[in-house]
């Protein structure tokens, strides 16, 4: 058996979570949540963690150098180094608007790369 503690970050309660699990990583307790949420989180979080990523892409053709971007949906936690090499080769012809699509389906995750402001 071994235990994982985490902070549950699913609401701003905080709880600290202690997930016990059996060798093969099967979950057999998770104690300390206060909430549902909770419960679900620390699942995710031992089994198959992800994260929203979040970054600038450059803009050519324009007044700004980059413009603010984030993952349309979490992306695997293993993958986020990969995803910023692919991040820092893209670029968007100006103007850019919210919602242009900087990276289509990064690394194969079904999840795009959006910018979240505009850019002239």
């Amino acid at each position: 058996m071994k235990e994982r503690k985490i902070i549950c970050v699913a609401c701003p309660r905080g709880c600290p979570v202690t997930v016990t699990m059996e060798d093969d990583g099967t979950i057999t307790s998770i104690t300390g949540n206060t909430c549902k949420r909770g419960d679900e989180y620390a699942r995710a979080e031992v089994t198959h963690p992800e994260r929203s990523l979040t970054s600038t892409v450059r803009v050519t053709g324009g007044n700004s150098y980059v413009v603010p971007c984030k993952s349309s949906t979490a992306i695997p936690k293993e993958l986020l180094f990969e995803a910023m090499k692919e991040i820092n080769k893209a670029s968007l012809p100006a103007p850019v608007h919210i919602g242009d699509i900087a990276v289509k389906n990064i690394l194969g995750t079904g999840a795009d790369i959006i910018a979240t402001n505009e850019a002239d």
